[in-house]
């Protein structure tokens, strides 16, 4: 039996309370260890820095104190400033996040994507940071069970089918710490458009000076209904014609503008007819991986007057949509002439609210959602679709965005892992005092004489 005063019995100490993240009484333990009259010199920067609280981190501490503490011995407290206490344990505020590196254990996140996302987006720019912070991304074969590939700390994918499902829950039943981004279940609600954008309707933001919906819409699932229009006489026109299932596939995108009702027999339901508003020929597209946010602006259809709608007939897809512009304004001329500096980004809180909302309803990490702008009631915003997974590639500093994003669930896994260990976080709260008292006890005699009280128990 190990004795309350053998080292191995002080490191179980310190690696229970720092697992539990009792880092005072963790470094109390530590100062057992070491000369009580230094040990608060070279444990400031996890004092200082509360975002470094984290089991790898403390041990990095620890490890670069038992290097340094045999050359410099004599150092005193008032002789060391926080920055050179900082140096010493080679801390240094993070930038842009990365895992904590414990035994050189990095980070794995497999991949299964179809050959062309792949293409897009696991390109050398983010293969490269991700491996600089700890991570490495791995390709999945597709071949092979997934239960028989790994170790993964994450696994990313946009595969569908019920085959690809299964392989997912049985890797989660086997790897029980290991995250799956995303759920099919949560992926699968925006395959159709009604339910992608009914989460929308959900969500109770607050905001003094702008407004957010979604546009009028319905489900047309026959002919008849589609040409009963009484069905639908709400909608005014011009109406958006969209598929009704969004799986990603070349005909899921499919979509026409349509002017009246003789446009209407070149549809082919199940289809949404939504809305159109004009919104000065710009959209929004916000990004969201995980926490993180960024709205960029794009050329989207241009405005349809009343005037010009009286002249307008049919319906045009929304490649040929260009040509309703006139002749000295049509095709490619027009959009180079639109100034997108001159339009003004929504509220970044506001969308950053919405966002997040979005997050929560969905329980999804990766997508974007289209934002338009009434022209009508230029306060007021209106989502009309939302992507899984999209281009990233498109975002203006995607690799750090993701990176970032890996390392926070690579850095959830691992801790998960360590408290699997079966420590009783609340008994170990609940008995705090006794446990100082006991760890106290230890540190302050030696061989009967008492020595003088560790400076941490002052903290």
């Amino acid at each position: 039996m190990v004795k309350h005063g053998h080292p191995t019995y002080r490191l179980g100490r310190i690696k229970e309370y720092a697992t539990c993240t009792h880092f005072s009484l963790a470094l109390v333990a530590l100062s057992d260890l070491t000369n009580p009259s230094t040990i608060s010199i070279y444990t400031t920067p996890l004092l200082s820095f509360p975002h470094y609280h984290s089991l790898s981190i403390f041990f990095l501490c620890f490890k670069n104190f038992l290097r340094f503490k045999k050359q410099i011995p004599q150092i005193k407290k008032n002789h060391i400033s926080e920055l050179n206490a900082i140096k010493i344990f080679q801390f240094h505020p993070r930038k842009s996040q990365s895992i904590p590196m414990a035994d050189d254990r990095r980070g794995v996140v497999g991949y299964a994507l179809l050959p062309k996302k792949q293409q897009s987006f696991i390109q050398d720019s983010l293969l490269s940071l991700c491996k600089s912070k700890g991570v490495d991304l791995v390709k999945i074969d597709q071949d092979r069970l997934l239960t028989d590939q790994g170790p993964f700390d994450c696994v990313l994918h946009k595969l569908y089918g019920e085959h690809w499902r299964k392989q997912l829950e049985e890797f989660q039943i086997q790897n029980p710490h290991s995250t799956i981004i995303d759920s099919p279940a949560s992926i699968e609600r925006l395959h159709n458009r009604i339910s992608m954008l009914q989460v929308v309707s959900e969500l109770k933001i607050e905001s003094e000076t702008d407004t957010f919906g979604i546009p009028k819409q319905i489900v047309i699932y026959d002919k008849e209904t589609l040409f009963d229009r009484q069905s639908w006489e709400f909608l005014k026109y011009p109406v958006i014609a969209k598929p009704l299932i969004a799986d990603g596939s070349a005909k899921s995108h499919k979509m026409a503008l349509v002017f009246n009702h003789e446009g209407l027999n070149k549809l082919k339901p199940p289809i949404v007819l939504q809305e159109f508003v004009n919104h000065g020929g710009v959209i929004f597209k916000v990004y969201v991986v995980g926490e993180f946010v960024k709205c960029v602006k794009r050329k989207s259809l241009p405005d349809v007057s009343e005037e010009k709608l009286k002249s307008l007939e049919g319906s045009l897809s929304f490649s040929q949509v260009s040509n309703l512009t006139s002749d000295e304004r049509n095709g490619d001329k027009y959009y180079k002439l639109m100034d997108l500096e001159d339009t003004e980004l929504p509220p970044q809180s506001f969308i950053t609210d919405i966002a997040r909302g979005l997050r929560r309803g969905l329980k999804l990490n990766l997508f974007n959602f289209d934002v338009i702008r009434d022209a009508r009631i230029g306060n007021r915003y209106l989502v009309i679709d939302i992507n899984y997974f999209p281009g990233y590639a498109k975002m203006p500093g995607y690799e750090t965005a993701l990176t970032d994003f890996f390392c926070d669930l690579v850095g959830k896994s691992w801790s998960e892992e360590k408290e699997k260990d079966g420590i009783d976080k609340r008994q170990l709260v609940c008995n705090c005092d006794v446990e100082v008292r006991k760890i106290v006890s230890n540190t302050c005699c030696s061989d009967g004489e008492e020595q003088e009280k560790s400076p941490i128990l002052q903290v």
